[in-house]
């Protein structure tokens, strides 16, 4: 270490009168102890919540405890007795009577590291708090806190047992935040805590999954035959080959955006998916593509397929007879109000002669309406059958799944039909659960952009215990702005901001304790 690192501390008779001293410099607090082992130096505040650790118990072995919350350290290595956060320990010289210790910092590389060790320590423990500490400690040593995500996204690419969550998109959305809020460092940290601490719930306890190995040149036609036929590996194998020859995530899109509307996948996430994975890999580099871009294909081969059971086989005929509609009348979103799915899809079909953008809007506009007609009530009805457990968060999905749409069929116009078909799927799934008489007026909204502002502010102190509550409001606000920006008609634009506008304050129940009950005896009633 340098000299000039060393600085006198404290004189050694009068340490060794009182037992203990603080010695401040710079806003370091420094806590001086005298020790069977010599005199022992460390940070005063307690990593854990900053207690005073002057204040601590100190045994004849060099354990120190913070009395606060009984943290242990080994006072001679700053080891945590209970594996939590380290307690940063100084060396110390004795100089003519005299105590000096060296404040000299790590090395930045291996600062970065030993932060970063933490952070994954703090991710298994799902430890909130710590792994804010941990990304605040990034951001002070100057390294660049999306490091954190990155290595975030490396860990637990494969602990995701059926591929992506909520979470991976859900980053997506709060780097598009971090990205707004330039120059506020304490939202912008807020976003990278949020990503990394929803990740780390999601595989909480997961072991890994391994992605089968294999590499094979990346095919569109055979990737999406792969992906139809559940065959992992091989779909695997065509992105890794592709990574290989040095693709990007533009030369994957369309087959991705292909398999992830060949059904009605996932109730519409597959192709949410897609779109995260663009913005997440375009904003954090091509370090990130391969264990994001295997975690979405392999969500692609596990989806569920919702168009093969019984309420949405129409899709599949409505999808062969799309084309033969009518250009007469603009449609508008009233055409499909109190629709059920199969009449949901008629009436699309019938439409299909309009422009596809025309037709967009008319069915952002119908789920749009759904999301403000929603019968709050059904939440606390309990003897229901299970294909009828439908929650706010089902209804924003219809608003979710269309941003992703224009998204993609903008840049694929030949997914128009099956994306446009699947958006009255939405549609006809969700109206059975609203109401005609639903007050619409007292949810319009006058001054959308303060309104959207207001929105922002409560999305970043959002305040849900859930991630899967707090991660809807994010996706649903900022799917909300993007087509509000991006132009609609009068009548879509106030029955989406309205919508929106509802949601925000609505009551969401999320355990549903009675039905849960009903619904299970009722099942083994019939089945044992």
């Amino acid at each position: 270490m340098a000299e000039n690192t060393w600085t006198r501390a404290a004189s050694l008779d009068a340490l060794e009168e009182k037992g203990r001293l603080v010695f401040r410099r710079a806003g370091r607090q420094i806590a001086l102890f005298h020790t069977p082992n010599g005199v022992l130096a460390c940070n005063n505040r307690c990593p854990h919540e900053g207690y005073p650790l002057r204040e601590g118990g100190l045994d004849e072995r060099c354990i120190l405890t913070c009395n606060w919350h009984n943290w242990k350290f080994d006072l001679r290595s700053g080891r945590n007795l209970y594996g939590g956060e380290g307690l940063r320990t100084y060396p110390v010289e004795i100089r003519h009577g005299e105590v000096w210790i060296d404040l000299a910092d790590p090395p930045v590389a291996e600062r970065r590291a030993q932060i970063l060790a933490s952070l994954a320590e703090a991710r298994e423990d799902n430890a909130y708090e710590r792994m804010a500490r941990e990304i605040a400690r990034l951001h002070r040593l100057g390294a660049d806190p999306l490091d954190a995500l990155r290595e975030t996204i490396h860990r637990s690419s494969e602990r995701m047992e059926f591929g992506w969550t909520h979470a991976y998109a859900g980053s997506a959305d709060w780097l598009s935040l971090y990205d707004e809020n330039e120059g506020d460092d304490e939202l912008r940290l807020a976003c990278v805590l949020e990503s990394v601490a929803h990740i780390a719930d999601d595989v909480l306890r997961e072991p890994r999954h391994p992605f089968p190995g294999g590499v094979r040149s990346w095919d569109e036609e055979a990737f999406v035959a792969a992906v139809e036929d559940e065959d992992q590996g091989t779909a695997l194998a065509m992105i890794r080959g592709g990574l290989a020859a040095g693709f990007g995530f533009a030369d994957f899109e369309r087959g991705l955006s292909r398999a992830a509307l060949a059904h009605y996948n996932d109730f519409g996430h597959s192709l949410i998916y897609v779109t995260k994975a663009g913005r997440l890999i375009g904003r954090l580099g091509c370090e990130v593509a391969e264990p994001l871009l295997l975690s979405l294909v392999r969500g692609l081969v596990f989806a569920t397929r919702e168009d093969l059971i019984p309420e949405y086989r129409g899709y599949a005929k409505a999808l062969a007879r799309w084309g033969g509609g009518t250009n007469g009348a603009e449609p508008v979103p009233a055409d499909w109000q109190g629709l059920g799915i199969g009449k949901a899809l008629a009436r699309a079909v019938a439409c299909s002669g309009v422009s596809p953008i025309r037709l967009f809007h008319a069915l952002l506009g119908a789920n749009a309406r759904n999301l403000l007609t929603f019968d709050a009530g059904h939440q606390d009805r309990i003897r229901i059958p299970i294909d009828d457990n439908v929650g706010w968060l089902s209804f924003t999905h219809g608003i979710t799944f269309a941003n992703a749409v224009r998204r993609q069929c903008s840049k694929f116009p030949e997914l128009w039909p099956s994306a446009l078909l699947q958006m009255a799927c939405f549609s006809g799934r969700n109206a059975p659960y609203t109401l005609d008489d639903e007050d619409g007026d007292s949810w319009r909204v006058e001054d959308v952009n303060g309104f959207l502002e207001a929105a922002l502010e409560r999305v970043h102190d959002h305040g849900a215990g859930e991630f899967i509550v707090s991660v809807h409001l994010l996706k649903t606000v900022l799917a909300a702005r993007e087509e509000l920006r991006a132009g609609l008609p009068p009548d879509v634009a106030e029955l989406l901001s309205a919508g929106l506008n509802r949601f925000l304050h609505a009551r969401l129940k999320r355990r549903q304790v009675r039905r849960s009950v009903y619904q299970a005896m009722k099942f083994v009633a019939y089945d044992g």
